[in-house]
């Protein structure tokens, strides 16, 4: 029998690279605690940090099979954590412009027919892109966010696990970001 925990991170990486899911488990669980620490200190946010921790290895174990030969483990996860954090400040950096680019605009008393039309438009895209989500995913993430209810709350008036709320919420972020963050983006070039 195989005792993982004192096994090399050369080791575990091979054996994660052949599918075996206690190698996985070991390297989570070497990893996820150090790994936590550094996201939350470049993001600032511990239930993000989570986030990205949660998406790291959920990633590494769905592509265990494309990881790089590497004899360094610990050194990719900080390289790939690394990436992830750098995308989502570029992220948060595109939304402030944004953001700041309203408040100038409001500031400057701009109010205009125009703007209003385009606030509507996009209001119209983002309740489409929300629509177009599977209906469980819609109806976690209407609770979540229109109804304030809590991941606990969500859990017991739908009857599933915490864990597949947040899970639900997530998702649903994650694809909607990725829906509208082009638009955003486009807006904020055409100094919507």
């Amino acid at each position: 029998m195989i005792l993982y925990s004192k096994l090399s991170d050369d080791e575990l990486a091979v054996l994660l690279r052949d599918g075996d899911k206690t190698a996985f488990s070991e390297i989570y669980h070497r990893y996820k605690g150090i790994l936590h620490v550094h996201a939350y200190k470049k993001l600032g946010d511990f239930e993000e940090a989570k986030d990205v921790i949660q998406d790291l290895f959920s990633t590494l174990w769905l592509k265990h099979k494309d990881m790089p030969l590497t004899t360094n483990i610990s050194g990719y996860l900080y390289i790939t954590i690394r990436n992830k954090i750098f995308n989502i400040i570029a992220h948060k950096k595109v939304i402030s412009k944004y953001t700041d680019s309203i408040t100038s605009f409001i500031d400057d008393n701009n109010f205009t027919t125009d703007l209003i039309m385009r606030e509507k438009d996009l209001a119209s895209i983002i309740e489409k892109e929300i629509n177009a989500l599977p209906p469980k995913m819609r109806e976690v993430f209407i609770l979540s966010r229109r109804k304030n209810m809590s991941h606990k709350e969500i859990a017991n008036t739908l009857g599933v696990s915490e864990h597949t709320v947040k899970n639900q919420i997530k998702s649903s972020l994650k694809i909607l970001r990725t829906k509208l963050g082009l638009i955003l983006y486009l807006a904020l070039l055409l100094k919507f």
